[in-house]
């Protein structure tokens, strides 16, 4: 026991922003996670830092979508390293671990990948998009203008080794819809709410919901293609599941869970930093 307590105390994490996102928004998770003794260092970013990422508008890239997460960046990556040094200063030499939520997940490979991962033995990521949109699906435009790219073919592949491990987690919060036609799966049994505590999902017959319902489904639908090239998958309502799992990793999908904190609610709309979603990853970092 007594050493198990020494691991906890030690155990450091850098939760990474997800596009749009600020440090306010996870200082709820912060604290959850303190409660488990693991102390904790948000990465400084407000909402209005990420309109920086305008500068990419000036690379002839950024048009021809090949473009590449340096310079345009540069202020993130920034970020990041000043909340790994203060996360290393709480350590002590002891390892860190980065949580990477929505784009912030692989916003973490790239770093990974520039500056190395010396004293970062796990990254989880968080409802992450890590792989590029297929090409040549009609009507998908690859919203990271090349960037997801450029990750996938030039950054280390995920690794789940004593030294390094890639856990990978994805919500299932609602089934996405074709726009137009009938899906893969039944229109009937379209998931569109969550009622019940984490792990469960509630299916509702849409034949006695309102119309609204499954417009919701097909709206949801529409986004997910634009990541994914599939509408009709299953996803946490921004992110596909089969985009946020990574070959080589962990890989754990989660019932029930939202992508954003911004919109959810523990009890009936929890995201990835609710408590009792918290609950089912933990270990990966007291381990």
């Amino acid at each position: 026991m007594q050493g198990e307590d020494l691991r906890r105390r030690w155990e450091r994490s850098s939760p990474l922003e997800g596009l749009g996102n600020n440090t306010n928004d996870y200082q709820k998770l912060a604290l959850i996670l303190k409660g488990y003794g693991v102390p904790t260092v948000i990465a400084n970013v407000s909402r209005i830092d990420w309109l920086r990422n305008a500068a990419g508008l000036l690379d002839s890239n950024y048009w021809k979508g090949t473009l590449q997460p340096r310079p345009v960046l540069d202020w993130y990556l920034k970020r990041v390293e000043e909340a790994l040094n203060e996360a290393k200063e709480l350590a002590q030499g002891s390892n860190i671990s980065l949580i990477g939520h929505s784009a912030g997940g692989w916003l973490a490979r790239v770093y990974l990948q520039e500056f190395g991962p010396s004293d970062v033995s796990l990254l989880l990521t968080l409802g992450t998009p890590h792989l590029p949109p297929p090409k040549g699906v009609s009507g998908v435009i690859d919203q990271t203008r090349g960037l997801l790219d450029y990750v996938e073919k030039n950054c280390a592949k995920a690794v789940y080794t004593p030294e390094l491990r890639y856990v990978c987690i994805a919500g299932r919060y609602i089934q996405g819809a074709r726009l137009l036609g009938s899906s893969n799966i039944s229109d009937s049994a379209v998931m569109v709410e969550i009622e019940h505590p984490v792990g469960k999902m509630t299916a509702i017959d849409t034949s006695t919901t309102p119309a609204s319902t499954t417009l919701r489904a097909r709206f949801v639908g529409q986004g997910y293609k634009q990541v994914c090239g599939r509408a009709d998958v299953m996803g946490d309502g921004v992110v596909p599941e089969m985009s946020a799992h990574l070959e080589g990793a962990l890989n754990i999908s989660v019932d029930g869970v939202y992508h954003s904190p911004v919109g959810s609610d523990d009890e009936t709309r929890p995201w990835y930093g609710s408590p009792a979603v918290v609950e089912q990853w933990i270990h990966h970092l007291l381990s």
